[in-house]
């Protein structure tokens, strides 16, 4: 997994091309989605109980670890959702673009292509704004390179194919945090988000 991730992040293509060729089992595949999917969340944890976030020269706001630990359960399956919705889409979809390809290889699609977004979320140990947002852009713009580079060459399809299936996977992952941002203000506003220390 670790050489997976470096492999990404030094030489993208090459990597893409070694994990096409290890062809890894969904079950080996569950180690690197448990553990990456797991940075965000317990980041976040650690940065909104100890350090808490404040918007211009205020107080930190802190919240009660017991909130804080339903909202990090909650972040942490809504990552594993997210990557398995989108394995399961580019299986679906592939037979639409040529790219039959077994689920294990879609799983590996969709757990390596946002590894830049999963290991900066370690960014979440402290809460400032703009520094977040600073740091998440570029792993943004690096995230979506895995991925226009990824489907060619794991859907084993043409370029220009496969540039036709990122944009519809980019597109299923902007729906689907939408999505999620919908559902997260339904619970809000119902009674069920964070409580804060006072």
């Amino acid at each position: 997994m670790i050489n997976h991730v470096l492999g990404l992040l030094i030489n993208p293509v090459i990597q893409w091309k070694k994990i096409r060729e290890e062809d890894p089992s969904v079950q080996k595949l569950m180690i690197p989605v448990l553990i990456l999917a797991a940075i965000p969340p317990v980041a976040g944890y650690i940065g909104t109980t100890t350090h808490g976030w404040s918007i211009g020269a205020g107080e930190p706001v802190m919240l009660e670890p017991g909130s804080a630990l339903v909202l990090t359960i909650l972040y942490y399956l809504a990552i594993l959702a997210a990557i398995f919705s989108v394995a399961l889409m580019i299986k679906w979809m592939g037979k639409t673009y040529g790219a039959d390809q077994p689920f294990s290889r879609c799983l590996a699609l969709s757990v390596y292509i946002p590894v830049p977004m999963l290991l900066i979320g370690i960014a979440q140990l402290y809460p400032i704004l703009w520094l977040n947002l600073v740091i998440a852009l570029p792993a943004l713009a690096y995230t979506i390179m895995l991925l226009y580079t990824g489907v060619p060459v794991l859907m084993e399809i043409p370029k220009e194919r496969g540039f036709l299936f990122s944009s519809a996977i980019a597109g299923f992952g902007m729906i689907g945090l939408v999505g999620m941002l919908a559902v997260t203000v339904f619970l809000w506003g119902i009674g069920l988000g964070p409580i804060f220390q006072s």
